[in-house]
């Protein structure tokens, strides 16, 4: 009975012993650290005759773009964590439409929010022109046909962006008897601008500002 029992303990710490070998190497295989979207995994020494690694998917929005933008984009992702390529482009999109609809409505405490000091002076000089003449403006952004990364750099801790949107807008401007003297919302036309936004990567507020406008 003494031998049964000695036998059967023996067993049981052997199966023990085995299990907790795999599910360590297990656990150590899992907590293994995984590239981030913009990092390399480590290659093998040269000559070690092992296959590397399969380099990372290009994200959808980098499809196309120069070597130039790719670097930028990659540096401002290394300095800041929580960038993300393909966010940062539907972000910009939103931003696109809501300025826009910010400057034809007057709407200048939006654009405060989204603008960079030099570039509210120029909409809200444009606004005050605007209001002086009693014109106001009836547009709609229809839709944008292509939002691309054109140039992205790190300068210090400044990240700028700069985005080439084309979109198609109906545009139509009004006296101040509501009588149309400009444009018309039937006929939408295509708009190409070149936006820059900023943002400074030490701040713990995520949001980016418009520095600078220009017609594509």
């Amino acid at each position: 009975m003494i031998l049964q029992i000695v036998i059967l303990a023996m067993i049981a710490a052997f199966l023990g012993l085995r299990l907790y070998s795999v599910l360590g190497r297990r656990a150590e295989h899992e907590e293994q650290p995984e590239p981030t979207r913009f990092e390399s995994p480590e290659l093998p020494p040269a000559g070690a005759g092992q296959l590397r690694p399969a380099q990372p998917a290009r994200p959808a929005a980098l499809e196309g773009a120069l070597p130039a933008v790719e670097r930028g984009v990659r540096d401002i992702a290394a300095a800041d964590k929580r960038f993300d390529v393909s966010g940062f482009v539907e972000g910009a999109k939103g931003a696109y439409g809501m300025i826009l609809e910010a400057f034809w409505a007057g709407d200048r405490e939006t654009l405060r929010e989204l603008c960079d000091d030099d570039v509210y002076a120029g909409f809200e000089g444009a606004i005050s022109a605007r209001e002086a003449a009693g014109e106001t403006l009836d547009n709609r952004l229809v839709r944008i046909e292509d939002a691309t990364i054109d140039m992205a750099e790190l300068v210090g801790p400044i990240a700028r962006v700069r985005m080439r949107f084309i979109a198609d807008i109906a545009a139509v401007t009004r006296d101040k008897d509501g009588t149309v003297v400009a444009g018309s919302l039937d006929d939408a036309i295509e708009a190409r601008d070149l936006w820059t936004f900023k943002r400074d990567v030490r701040e713990a507020d995520p949001h980016w500002l418009l520095d600078e406008t220009d017609e594509a």
